[in-house]
């Protein structure tokens, strides 16, 4: 672990590459450390998911939206079609407050970066929780953690 699970509203597959966020956010957790100095999560570990959610319901559906009328020009449906993305973060215990708040701090302001042109189109929620353990059963098989071990 840590693994990031993006949640998001399908019509965002229009407008932007989930791809390209996955990357660039795997990228930014691999760069925080902590107190030490030292990398917080494993290369190995770190995994980025996103999923879009074909059926979705956000807030009173779309109605202040259009009563706005900004974002009309979207041809995505931008001012009556909100969008929303869920990132959920897990990770194992251990870690201090300050280095959750610092990794939280890090992943939301790669998010606000990239979805900032979205958020220029249309209206969007983004949300970011963090959960940490205890895990009542945490398994792991996998051959990727020997790639990233020094000799």
């Amino acid at each position: 672990m840590p693994h990031l699970v993006i949640l998001y509203t399908g019509q965002l597959d229009a407008e932007v590459n989930m791809t390209t966020l996955c990357r660039q956010m795997a990228d930014a957790m691999l760069t925080v450390q902590g107190e030490n100095g030292q990398p917080v999560f494993p290369t190995g570990g770190t995994r980025v998911l996103a999923y879009p959610a074909p059926h979705y319901a956000v807030a009173d559906g779309g109605a202040a939206g259009l009563a706005a009328g900004v974002y009309a020009h979207n041809p995505h449906g931008g001012a009556g079609d909100y969008a929303f993305v869920y990132l959920n973060l897990r990770m194992g215990r251990g870690r201090s407050e300050a280095v959750q708040q610092g990794a939280g701090q890090t992943l939301i302001e790669v998010a606000k970066a990239f979805f900032a042109p979205t958020m220029a189109q249309r209206h969007i929620g983004i949300t970011l929780q963090i959960d940490v353990g205890p895990e009542v059963f945490d398994a792991k098989h996998s051959n990727l953690h020997p790639l990233f071990q020094k000799a």
